[in-house]
């Protein structure tokens, strides 16, 4: 339930994706979903969580992409709960990266 004790909305996941998609990581002219830095989205109830990782352990702006993630998700109509786990395991590789950010880096 909401602040006014109402059935929280349901969160649609492909609202989730859009507000992940204006994140961008900063070396990269990229997004961090396209990217494949979005390694698991789950929804339950009001709460999104979101399992991402990182092109680089040592990313030395790695708390500003977490939260610019996190804020991200809290505008997504209905959420009223985030958690976002950072992890280096699975590690990253731009085989991860969609087809349509190997195209915008010319990847191929």
């Amino acid at each position: 339930m909401n602040q006014n004790n109402t059935p929280a909305e349901a969160i649609n996941r492909d609202d989730v994706v859009a507000a992940l998609k204006q994140v961008y990581d900063p070396e990269i002219p990229v997004d961090v979903y396209e990217l494949g830095l979005i390694y698991d989205i789950k929804i339950e109830g009001s709460k999104v969580s979101v399992t991402m990782t990182l092109t680089a352990p040592n990313c030395p702006i790695a708390d500003e992409v977490v939260e610019q993630v996190r804020n991200g998700i809290w505008a997504v109509k209905g959420v009223q709960d985030v958690d976002v786990a950072l992890v280096f395991e699975p590690e990253w590789t731009p085989e991860r990266m969609s087809e349509e950010a190997k195209l915008m880096l010319n990847m191929y």
